[in-house]
């Protein structure tokens, strides 16, 4: 998905980390019949909402069954003072292997560190010390590749002609689709992928 992040794989053995060089800020089977990508601002409050009573449900029942495939791209907004550093972290932990357990600490406890900018600590409390080491070296380490992932992500995103987050879009049967701006709720996600997964 990201070059940069198959870079960091060349790049940190010496770590011990063990990076997923293409599907790192991505849940589930590749070849899963449908496909969610999702760009996301971790400060944003609409995101948080999407990614709390949408999304982990989509991951709870759809991804761990091998039925979708979840992609985050990062788009941080302007407005938001600390959200690109969050998706530094978040990068940074997707190379670790880490990226679910830091996406979903993120955008728990998004009001504590939105209002302090205090990211690092965030994650430190939700993942084990060994993982956190290693996020920390890989951040401290890679910023350029870091944020070289971030730029993709944001340039791929302006392609699509995105201007808000959270925008969705799905892909079934080689057809991109892009879902109402702003996030939908599980009810109706549901509703959209058994349709698609029983065409």
């Amino acid at each position: 998905m990201k070059l940069s992040i198959a870079a960091l794989a060349l790049l940190l053995p010496c770590l011990g980390a063990a990076p997923d060089p293409i599907h790192g800020n991505a849940m589930g089977d590749p070849n899963a019949p449908v496909m969610i990508e999702v760009f996301s601002d971790f400060q944003c409050p609409a995101c948080g909402n999407f990614y709390r009573n949408t999304l982990r449900q989509v991951i709870d029942n759809y991804v761990s069954t091998g039925k979708v495939y979840v992609v985050h791209h990062d788009f941080p907004l302007s407005m938001h003072a600390h959200s690109r550093e969050a998706a530094r972290w978040a990068n940074a932990a997707a190379a670790a292997g880490l990226f679910e357990p830091a996406e979903q600490a993120l955008f728990d406890k998004q009001d504590d560190w939105g209002a302090t900018g205090k990211i690092e600590e965030t994650l430190a409390a939700a993942l084990q010390p060994a993982g956190m080491k290693k996020v920390q070296a890989i951040y401290q380490q890679y910023g350029p590749q870091l944020d070289a992932a971030i730029d993709a992500d944001l340039s791929l995103g302006h392609v699509r002609n995105i201007d808000q987050t959270p925008t969705i879009f799905v892909t079934s049967h080689g057809v991109m689709q892009p879902l109402p701006p702003g996030g939908i709720s599980y009810t109706l996600m549901k509703q959209y992928l058994d349709y698609l997964l029983a065409h």
